[in-house]
This record gives C-alpha cells, structure tokens and sequence, in this order.
C-alpha cells in the first residue's frame, strides 16, 4: 500500500517536472543583461568622491535600460509560461478524471500532478506584473479546485453510498 503512495507522488512531481522542462525546452526564458564589470564602483580614497568617466556612465545608463527591457520580456514570458502550464494542468486533470479513471493509482498520480502544474502556473503567474492575470489565474485554480475536490470525494462517496 505505501508503494502505491510513493508511486503517486513520484508520478505527480514527474508530471509538473515534464511539463516544466518541456517549457524551458521549447519556449527557452529570456537571457538577463550581464552587468558591465567596467562600471562596478572603484575604492574610495579619503578626500575624493568617487568618479564616473562618460564612457562608464554610459554603459551603466546601457545596462538600466537593458535590465528594464528584460523586466517587460520577463514579465511576458511568465505570463506565456503561466497560460501554457494552465493549459497543461487542465488537459492532465482531464485525462485523469475521465480517460484514466479506472486505472486508480494513475489516476491519482495524474490528478496530483496536475494540481501541482496548476500550482507552478500560479507561481508563475505572480512573475507577470499584472493583477488581473493574476487573478484570472487564481481564479482558475480556485475552480479547479473546487470542482475536484467535489469529483473526487463528493460525488464519489454519493455513488458509495447509492451503491450500498
């Protein structure tokens, strides 16, 4: 019996694994501006305040506006990656509760494991900058939750008990 406890949870957390490598496989994350070594601030001598050239104020002003680039790139992409794992999570929790179904401890190790994904995509979601995609997302979850926490226990225990 404790098997199939490991073996549901190994499954889920495969599940939310390949759908996050598959993501970063396909739809590889925006790569982050390196930081000009040049511009680092240099040692202070005692009476002189520090001081910047044009040519390293410049680069600095270069990396700014790439670091704010990729907060608008980054933002994007976890709202991608939050809608497609979303989508992922839903289609994996549909093929547990309908498909696979009679196959219990698979059923059980695709119903965790889209939960989990379902978690990463709320994850994700707050990386995006944007408070009514975050809600919606949320909103999502709270309804899949709901809506399995009613299939799985509350229906299945009314056709236990119609049953008996």
């Amino acid at each position: 019996m404790i098997l199939r406890y490991i073996y549901t949870i190994f499954l889920a957390v495969l599940i939310v694994t390949f759908v996050g490598v598959g993501i970063a496989a396909f739809y590889p994350a925006p790569k982050s501006p390196e930081y000009p070594i040049e511009t680092a601030p240099v040692a202070y001598e005692i009476d002189k305040a520090p001081t910047e050239s044009a040519e390293m104020r410049q680069k600095r002003i270069n990396y700014e506006k790439e670091s704010r680039d990729f907060q608008k790139v980054s933002e994007k992409y976890n709202k991608d990656v939050s809608t497609i794992s979303v989508a992922a999570s839903l289609l994996v929790l549909i093929l547990s509760i309908t498909l696979l179904s009679k196959i219990l401890f698979i059923s059980d190790g695709l119903l965790l494991g889209g939960v989990f994904t379902l978690m990463y995509s709320i994850i994700r979601g707050f990386g995006t900058g944007d408070e009514k995609f975050r809600f919606v997302v949320v909103t999502i979850g709270l309804v899949v939750a709901i809506f399995l926490g009613y299939w799985r226990f509350v229906r299945t225990e009314k056709n236990t008990k119609k049953k008996k």
